[in-house]
């Protein structure tokens, strides 16, 4: 089986791995240009580039792609993974058996951009990784294959993108080597249920503190590593939340949403106690203006916070 790869990102590397390890011949590994990247903004190659060129294997750049430059590879089948780029109609007619991608969520749900975090930001209980034919309509094609994976009560964005994208590069080779065989179902998407993981913005960054702490426990795990949680500190500069907790409220102590309470001790170690809108949240990491991410009871150790600080301002 004679296939072009489509993918950009880290999350895609695993695919690209278990590719290569397979019977399936690739022809040609496409991925996005170069880009700056980095606090020194210096031009970086994509991940996939950098694995694909190690295993020896053609790579081509487009700034955008068109059918023109996956014809003369006369591909079966076209690999889709994290790529970066729509594809034309015209350009999912050239593979002589379509074109196929591993998207990370259960479809219908959360189609689009940022799966991973929507599911953990909304409190879903499980997740995982579809492979579906590339249609013209956003990741609305029928499903070939899918696994499903559970969402810890303490799982990271983080964990769950490296635990899928390890699941999702066999499952997506399975699925091209069955389709070869003539063994592969499709099975179409049904309408109820479907619901769109819009990008994220460095908008939401923001934490509210008068959301209940489950719910910002979630923002902390769920915008990492990007754009990652963060408030208002007292003292004017404002401060990224990496670690957190959350906490039954502390007695019947009256505080208002964003009061700092005290120290706090959790399951995940020491840090800062503070009222949300229903329970308290246990800042236990953190990085301050322009630092380095650090335990939270080592920064208050040379910047300490009185009982009844308050962050967020205006939250």
């Amino acid at each position: 089986m004679r296939v072009v790869f489509l993918g950009t990102p880290e999350f895609a590397v695993p695919a690209l791995e278990a590719m290569i390890a397979s019977p399936i011949e690739i022809a040609a590994v496409f991925t996005q240009p170069d880009r700056p990247s980095g606090r020194g903004r210096r031009v970086t190659p994509p991940p996939v580039k950098a694995r694909a060129l190690e295993a020896g294997l053609a790579v081509l750049q487009p700034e955008r792609i068109r059918s023109t430059d996956i014809a003369p590879f006369a591909p079966d089948a076209v690999a889709v993974v994290a790529y970066g780029q729509i594809l034309s109609r015209k350009f999912l007619g050239v593979p002589r058996l379509g074109a196929f991608n591993l998207h990370a969520s259960l479809l219908p749900r959360w189609r689009g951009a940022a799966p991973i975090q929507r599911a953990l930001l909304a409190g879903d209980r499980e997740t995982g990784a579809c492979v579906i034919r590339l249609v013209h309509e956003l990741d609305a094609g029928p499903v070939l294959s899918r696994l499903v994976l559970p969402i810890g009560p303490r799982d990271t964005s983080e964990e769950i993108h490296d635990r899928l994208a390890a699941a999702g590069g066999p499952l997506l080779v399975e699925t091209l080597l069955r389709l070869e065989r003539g063994e592969a179902r499709e099975e179409p998407q049904p309408e109820a249920g479907v619901t769109y993981a819009a990008k994220l913005g460095k908008e939401e960054a923001a934490l509210d503190w008068s959301l209940p702490a489950e719910e910002l426990d979630r923002r902390v795990r769920g915008l990492r590593p990007w754009p990652v949680a963060e408030t208002a500190w007292p003292d004017g500069g404002t401060v990224r939340i990496w670690r957190a907790h959350p906490l039954q409220a502390e007695g019947r102590v009256p505080a208002r949403p964003g009061e700092v309470l005290g120290p706090a001790v959790t399951p995940e170690g020491r840090g800062l106690r503070v009222r949300t809108g229903t329970g308290d949240l246990a800042i236990l990491g953190l990085q301050p203006p322009g630092g380095k991410r650090m335990e939270a009871e080592a920064f208050l150790r040379g910047h300490p916070l009185p009982a009844g600080a308050r962050l967020g301002a205006g939250k």
